[in-house]
């Protein structure tokens, strides 16, 4: 008989309509799977645990794809109704009770995240989150990286979802790229009818989603009741056969029913109908499948009994054991917010420049590092829109080739093939989360968002799957992402939607490692820093500083890095402290020959910060402590930027060392307008910075 957590038999060879004891092995998973909801459902209600949602009604489904899957070999990207499935790839009932109480213990996120929210390394089930949706681009970067990590193999990667999050952008964007690429992907639709309260019509056009998409190219289309068990199965076994042999994508809707409401913050009965609801309980498969067993001579009624009574007595015994299980520790939450293995703060990455050649411009100095990093690690890999030299190689014998906008991965598609530097869609959210799937099965992409003002389709991916992965999956899944990222003004033209700053937004996202270099010699030592740390980053190029002639510098050579949270004292000074980073760096530079001029004997120290998140608050300490005067200078705009964090902590653990104000120097709270004289008055400029000093000075 198969085991929930079978993972040595291949499935895919098993006949399409499984023998006696597999079916009584499907029930009892679908029975554990309900019995578990409804005492999750009682602890809530005694207030025991904190939340409840269930997977009541896709029993019948999750238990069918689980058997027709390899735990430990496929891969899976589940939503929170895949209870049963969970169960059947070997997830215990014990482990899924740890995470309804919040235990240290449970092994999914260490009580960090809600019930349903699955996740085990050593079954391959990627740690799943709620927003809906968010999964399918990290699904089809998992299934991108199987075909690239293992040619051979037929593993596939699995990725379900309710009826609801196929209205979700990212499905879209993720169905466009596994038919594009033709990738081993299977998607599970499990529609239940409702998305909470929204019917499938009005969520779908028609009310199915494998009618809408039945134009995609490559992509096998399957239907089934998924509340019945034993068709469910066959058409399961088909569509995984036909994935793993093709190696290419599958759509299963499989209809089911949602018995009990969204979550215990849903009433169901406000707008399902007795009518509805009675009609859903007719079709329930913990009911069906049984009575089928029974009539067909599998089970008498004695026992099922028994096994039934066998499953309320484990779900007793686990929930007592579960309610006394230790809570998180104090202390521990910000444990896992980085990665313990790599320190990109660490002297590991003071290095000393050993200049070599020609000073190079800045975006040249990005472009040598990055054919650098490529060659030393076969695992790294670059794309994003219009990075490639030429999609069309053939064109690359009669064209020079492009290599991104600003030509900074220029040559590395000619270097490297088309493989490992290639142009993607248009779909920044697209972008990072194939990123991030490729970087949990332990790829190194670096990806290039063309502009920064165009990133925000990509902050659910980059917030709430990026930079919280490791955290919220207590260290069993992480993406080290490189997200690279023009990004300013003071280029003529530019206006609202070229030319923006907003580097506060992501400083303040937890777990992500945000770098601004201001200079040539800087940008090659820390993107070379971001490509070998553990973690997340996100690097931003100033687009002005790409090609000017005094921030050049020779090459610092091959293995050249500079430690996160290390700030470079630009010029040194004992009357007043610029804290500042990338265009406001030679700005700041330029204002303060003006002041000094106009004081004689005062001098001024600019500290370019260089790394936003972790930043270097000793040498701000040292720097104020010793000057009593300082201002910030950047460029994003002044209230709520990243000035005001600097200074409310300068405030507070520094007031008794100044002797002035502390001053800001930023952009006005607006847009950045296209003509210059407007962009001028907008972004801040020189004798801003000079008005400031002076004021600061004269206190």
């Amino acid at each position: 008989m198969l085991t929930s957590a079978q993972s040595e038999t291949d499935l895919s060879a098993l006949p399409t309509r499984l023998g006696r004891d597999e079916r009584i092995q499907a029930f009892r998973i679908m029975y554990l799977s309900r019995r578990i909801d409804d005492r999750e459902i009682l602890l809530k209600r005694q207030n025991r645990i904190y939340f409840q949602i269930s997977g009541a009604g896709h029993e019948a489904i999750g238990a069918a794809a689980g058997l027709a899957l390899r735990p430990g070999h496929d891969w899976f990207y589940t939503y929170y109704r895949d209870r049963a499935l969970s169960l059947t790839l070997g997830v215990t009932s014990e482990e899924m009770l740890r995470q309804s109480v919040g235990a240290e213990a449970d092994p999914a996120s260490g009580g960090r995240q809600m019930p349903s929210h699955w996740g085990s390394p050593r079954l391959h089930i990627v740690t799943g989150s709620s927003p809906t949706g968010t999964q399918f681009v990290q699904a089809v970067g998992c299934a991108d990286a199987s075909r690239r990590l293992d040619p051979q193999s037929d593993a596939i990667t699995l990725v379900t979802t309710g009826d609801g999050a196929t209205s979700e952008g990212e499905f879209w964007e993720a169905m466009n790229i596994a038919c594009l690429e033709k990738l081993a992907i299977l998607f599970l639709v499990e529609d239940n009818g409702y998305a909470i309260s929204t019917p499938v019509e009005k969520q779908t056009p028609g009310g199915d989603i494998s009618k809408v998409v039945s134009g995609f190219p490559h992509l096998k289309i399957f239907n089934c009741d998924g509340t019945d068990f034993d068709a469910t199965y066959a058409t399961m076994a088909d569509a995984v056969a036909h994935c793993r042999r093709e190696q290419s994508p599958v759509l299963v809707r499989a209809t089911c029913i949602r018995p009990y409401s969204h979550s215990l913050s849903d009433d169901e009965k406000n707008y399902k109908t007795k009518a509805e609801r009675a009609e859903e309980a007719g079709r329930d498969p913990i009911v069906t499948f049984p009575e089928r067993l029974m009539a067909e001579g599998v089970l008498d009624r004695h026992g099922l009994e028994l096994l039934t009574h066998e499953i309320d007595l484990e779900v007793q015994e686990v929930t007592d054991r579960v309610l006394k299980a230790a809570p998180p520790p104090k202390g521990s939450a910000l444990r896992y917010l980085y990665s313990e293995r790599v320190d990109p703060t660490s002297a590991e990455f003071e290095a000393t420049p050993k200049l070599s050649g020609d000073p190079r411009t800045m975006v040249d100095e990005i472009n040598l590092t990055l054919h650098e990093e490529m060659r030393r690690n076969a695992t790294m890999i670059v794309f994003g829109e219009d990075v490639a030299d030429a999609s069309r190689e053939p064109n690359l014998a009669q064209v020079k080739g492009k290599g991104g906008v600003f030509s900074a991965t220029k040559g590395l598609q000619i270097a490297f093939g088309s493989a490992r530097c290639f142009n993607t869609p248009i779909a920044e959210a697209g972008i990072v989360g194939r990123a991030i799937g490729m970087a949990t099965r332990g790829m190194k992409p670096v990806v290039e968002i063309q502009f920064f003002d165009y990133i925000w389709p990509a902050m659910m991916q980059i917030r709430d799957e990026l930079a919280s992965l490791r955290w919220r999956s207590y260290n069993g899944f992480s993406a080290p992402v490189v997200i690279r990222v023009p990004i300013g003004g003071y280029l003529n033209g530019g206006a609202i939607y070229h030319s923006q700053s907003g580097e506060s937004i992501f400083t303040h996202i937890p777990g992500l490692r945000v770098v601004f270099p201001s200079n040539a010699l800087d940008a090659c030592g820390l993107l070379r820093t971001a490509i070998r740390a553990d973690d997340p980053v996100l690097f931003l190029e100033h687009k002005r500083l790409y090609r000017e002639p005094y921030n050049r510098s020779p090459h610092p050579g091959a293995d050249y890095t500079i430690p996160f949270g290390k700030a470079k004292i630009a010029k040194t000074g004992a009357n007043l402290t610029i804290v500042t980073y990338g265009a406001l760096v030679q700005k700041s530079m330029q204002a303060v020959l003006q002041v000094e001029a106009r004081h004689p004997g005062t001098t001024i120290e600019v500290i370019d910060l260089r790394s936003l998140s972790p930043y270097d608050w000793e040498s701000i300490r040292a720097s104020v402590e010793k000057a009593s005067r300082v201002m910030i200078v950047h460029e994003d705009c002044l209230s709520w930027g990243y000035g005001a964090e600097i200074s409310a902590r300068i405030a507070s653990e520094l007031f008794s060392s100044l002797d002035a104000p502390i001053g800001r120097v930023a952009a006005l709270d607006t847009w950045v307008g296209y003509h210059p004289q407007l962009e001028n008055e907008i972004l801040p400029q020189v004798e801003n910075i000079v008005q400031e000093a002076d004021r600061i000075l004269g206190y």
